[in-house]
């Protein structure tokens, strides 16, 4: 029974090979196997309940599910050359072992579409709290690095110019907490999942035979079930958002893996690379380079194709079910087992880096970057922002004249500048009094920065419970 299909007694012959071989989809959604097994199995409870299997038919139809299963896990059971999906490939495994009079039985009331869209939700589901976890081991990475290095300085940049001096704790957390709200999707779209079980909208109009689709739903762990049968065989918004918070991870990752490779260079030496994350040139013996990182750059990419290569699929898809849909598996499948090959080297190459903290602390008062204390300084003197930033632009005229920086103006440089400019000034002119006067939440004083890790610790552990 290895040619068995689950259509075809309206066709006078088989598919053609061509079409066989494009229609086939085992290769991808066999993953789907225990979970299509879950749903024979909450199938099979509503078909007695509804008096279209006996007490005596369940039983077995259950035990005969349970020894596919086993099958399945250990191996035993496989997809066959001649089965077209894994909802086939399974029913052909539970007619051999039941027959075709009990075995039979079991596709009444449902459709490969609800099947699919379900299976999928499922599958999705799970994957979703995996990842979940592997991107809060990059945060506390992050984290573990932000507590241990508390304190030091370094500069902080907009364009890639000096800007203002700020703690390396705080640089730190400013790439943990995307990836937070990241997983903060994730929950907020496993959310929505839970309430919309397709199971029971059949092919598209739903089902006659007194099949009851909440009950399926409570069975396969959501909370409810669609509310439209045509939307819930043929929406893939899931799939969609599914894929964008993939992508999303992705471009957080990369951007944080951009910065560790600059911060890797010897122009930059702000960190250096463990060994054990990084790899050498074939030919330069001097070479370390950062190979995660830019691989995480790299596959970036490869997550935002298939995000949009899944959108592009959908965006003019007539309702219900269309079999373009087949493609909904394998961009989503592709960014989740990326992720879980990246996320876990990601998260030891940040866990073991080491960072240079002489060489971050020495440039961060560097550029000009107190500029904007002496501005801020002199606003709080009563100057108005407008003055006080032509005040603070000419210190920084002056400094590049004589060749020094903002410290080294004497009190006589600055009187000369302005008036408004007196050695009270010098309280801000300092890296240290820099970032201790910015302690407005959410800003670089140390003790703000202590008070955003304690947060980000309860975010992260409400998000792993």
């Amino acid at each position: 029974m290895s040619d068995q299909k689950l259509w075809g007694a309206r066709f006078e012959g088989g598919p053609s090979p061509e079409l066989a071989a494009l229609s086939k989809s085992t290769d991808f959604d066999w993953r789907l196997a225990p979970y299509d097994l879950a749903g024979s199995r909450a199938h099979a409870r509503v078909l007695a309940r509804a008096g279209l299997l006996s007490d005596d038919d369940l039983t077995a139809m259950l035990a005969g599910l349970d020894a596919l299963a086993a099958d399945v896990d250990s191996g035993a059971f496989t997809a066959a050359d001649g089965d077209e999906d894994v909802h086939s490939a399974l029913e052909r495994g539970l007619l051999e072992r039941l027959g075709s009079e009990l075995g039979g039985r079991l596709r009444a009331g449902r459709s490969r579409n609800d099947q699919v869209a379900t299976l999928f939700k499922m599958y999705l589901r799970d994957q979703a709290r995996t990842i979940s976890g592997l991107v809060l081991d990059v945060v506390e990475a992050l984290a573990s690095h932000a507590r241990t290095h508390l304190g030091v300085a370094m500069p902080g940049r907009t364009h890639l110019q000096h800007a203002q001096p700020v703690l390396l704790s705080h640089h730190l957390l400013a790439h943990a907490w995307p990836l937070v709200r990241d997983v903060q999707r994730l929950r907020d779209w496993d959310a929505r999942l839970a309430t919309d079980s397709p199971y029971g909208s059949g092919a598209l109009a739903g089902s006659s035979l007194g099949l009851d689709p909440e009950r399926v739903a409570a069975d396969l762990g959501f909370d409810g079930s669609s509310a439209n049968s045509i939307d819930g065989t043929a929406a893939r918004d899931f799939a969609a958002e599914f894929g964008f918070v993939t992508a999303m991870i992705g471009i957080d990752v990369s951007r944080l893996a951009e910065e560790v490779i600059i911060w890797a260079t010897k122009e930059f030496d702000f960190v250096v690379l463990h060994d054990a994350y990084s790899t050498g040139s074939s030919i330069m013996p001097q070479k370390k380079n950062p190979d995660i990182a830019e691989l995480a750059r790299g596959k970036a990419g490869r997550l935002v194709g298939n995000l949009s290569g899944l959108l592009t699929t959908l965006k003019a898809l007539p309702l219900a079910y269309n079999r373009d849909l087949q493609e909904d598996k394998e961009p989503a499948v592709d960014s989740i087992e990326t992720l879980k090959v990246l996320l876990p080297a990601f998260a030891g190459m940040i866990a073991t880096l080491r960072f240079n903290t002489e060489r971050m602390e020495a440039l961060a008062p560097q550029g000009f970057s107190l500029a904007t204390d002496v501005a801020e300084w002199l606003v709080r003197e009563g100057v108005p922002f407008r003055e006080a930033h032509e005040l603070s632009g000419a210190c920084v005229r002056a400094c590049e004249a004589a060749d020094k920086e903002l410290w080294d103006l004497t009190d006589a440089d600055l009187a000369e500048i302005s008036p408004h400019l007196t050695p009270g000034v010098r309280e801000v002119l300092s890296v240290e009094g820099s970032i201790a006067s910015r302690d407005g939440r959410g800003g670089t004083a140390p003790v703000r920065v202590g008070e955003q890790l304690d947060e980000l610790a309860d975010a992260v552990a409400r998000l792993r419970a």
